[in-house]
């Protein structure tokens, strides 16, 4: 007789902006759908308030590197438009508020919260867009045929306080996980038991990161943290 899958959660704990999120992006991406597994997301606003971003040379110069690292471990795509477009924007500000109400208007119209974050990952990355002007974020919600009145009313109601409130949930339960930052990962089981998994090992390996979250909610055993993943915080990314 096979095995009976309880019913596990995968926290998700990510940045729009955060480029290491996007390596871990086809992970995520790879789990979706597991029989008896639901994805929770968590945006920590690594780029609000005064950590807010302007495009200038500097932040070019920091993020390429990174970018290209990611690019060579994961295989994960990065536009012309990127490297060359917005890269050299200068002056676009990359603000993680408004994408993150976007993605929680999304989520709540129908559940198309992590349809959202892909959008906005593959806007800014691959197309080089301004993921942080309302436009585009509307222009993306489109994209995924969400009523346009719908996501408009749902997007005022949320922003603000209510995306605050989640940013602080979110920080929240990232130091109860104790996580370094963001991407940070989290199983929890049907009777509430919650411990981090490394990504490190598997990123561009979707189909290992399956299997092996799969043998995770079969297993009752205590999940074990491994390394240390590169990782993006509220001061921006290392690798």
């Amino acid at each position: 007789m096979a095995a009976v899958i309880q019913k596990h959660v995968l926290h998700y704990v990510f940045d729009s902006l955060c480029g290491w999120c996007y390596a871990a992006a086809p992970l995520v991406d790879a789990v979706r759908g597991l029989d008896g597994l639901q994805i929770v997301l968590h945006s920590g606003g690594m780029m609000v308030g005064e950590y807010r971003q302007k495009i200038d040379i500097h932040w070019r110069d920091y993020v390429m590197p990174h970018d290209l690292r990611i690019a060579q471990l994961t295989g994960q795509p990065f536009g012309e438009a990127y490297f060359e477009g917005l890269l050299r924007d200068m002056g676009a500000v990359m603000d993680s508020e408004p994408p993150t109400t976007a993605i929680l208007a999304a989520e709540e119209l129908g559940g198309h919260g992590l349809d959202m974050l892909h959008a906005i990952q593959h806007a800014h990355y691959v197309d080089g867009r301004r993921i942080s002007d309302l436009q585009v974020l509307a222009e993306l919600a489109a994209g995924l045929s969400l009523d346009a009145e719908a996501f408009q009313r749902s997007f005022v109601q949320l922003s603000g306080a209510r995306t605050h409130e989640h940013f602080r949930a979110s920080r929240t339960l990232l130091q109860e996980l104790h996580g370094q930052g963001f991407p940070t990962l989290a199983l929890e089981s049907g009777e509430g038991q919650i411990a981090r998994i490394d990504v490190g090992d598997w990123l561009g390996k979707p189909e290992a990161w399956r299997q092996h979250v799969l043998e995770l909610m079969k297993s009752s055993g205590h999940i074990q943290t491994q390394g240390e993943a590169p990782m993006c915080d509220v001061n921006g990314c290392k690798v």
